[in-house]
């Protein structure tokens, strides 16, 4: 069989990486800033980015868009002011992007102005967990919540405009996320995965704040702990 065609692309079979995803994402950026994309175009774009598995779904995204032989380009050669109202900042290290918090017979928590890593383990044994990304900088277009809630509680609160995939289990225990109804396609994307045993696991979008006294408590869905 001497006349089969090679393949386009030996490594389409491979799975794709947070870093690949976020590369095709700075192209997508990039060709929306330009006027190369519509802003539907953009999100659809998006959406197939996110949901792509290997490097062969990654592909025909931006087929149409990138530079032959640069299929890809990294926000670090030629920044772009972001879309999304939520401060996206990547890492220089994204291998080195995680973080832990753990409340056992305690609490632990952030909130303020911190940096939302791509991966974060919260651990909540007879205790809890509060994670408020209200004010967060986050480290990446989407970035996973490992929560584990045993006898305890763990809340996740996002800003507006953020979506939340919940991809975890409840054991006698309650485990929920959702974000908001009016999606920001630019906006950062948590996926919350995990186990909630005898206990409870939350995320939740905040919602907006009508008066400047507002504490923006309403927005947050807390579990009793």
């Amino acid at each position: 069989m001497e006349n089969l065609p090679e393949r386009s692309n030996p490594h389409a079979h491979l799975r794709a990486s947070d870093t690949d995803r976020d590369q095709v994402v700075e192209v997508l950026r990039d060709a929306l800033m330009a006027g190369r994309l519509t802003q539907d175009e953009h999100a659809e774009r998006l959406e197939q980015t996110l949901q792509a598995r290997t490097l062969g779904e990654l592909e025909p995204i931006t087929q149409d868009l990138a530079v032959p032989g640069q299929p890809f380009r990294s926000a670090a050669a030629m920044p772009v002011p972001s879309t999304s109202r939520v401060p996206i900042e990547e890492p220089a290290n994204p291998q080195d992007s995680f973080d832990t918090v753990i409340g056992i017979f305690s609490g632990g928590e952030r909130k303020g102005r911190w940096r939302v890593k791509r991966r974060t383990n919260a651990l909540a044994l007879f205790g809890g967990c509060d994670l408020d990304m209200r004010d967060a900088v986050f480290e990446g277009r989407e970035v996973t919540v490992y929560a584990f809630a045993v006898f305890g509680g763990i809340d996740i609160t996002v800003p507006e405009g953020v979506e939340v995939r919940n991809q975890g289990v409840g054991i006698f225990g309650g485990f929920g996320g959702r974000g908001t109804t009016d999606i920001d396609p630019a906006a950062p994307v948590v996926i919350v995965k995990g186990l909630a045993l005898f206990g409870g696991v939350s995320g939740q979008a905040a919602k907006p704040k009508k008066r400047k006294d507002d504490n923006g408590g309403n927005g947050h869905l807390g579990l009793g702990h």
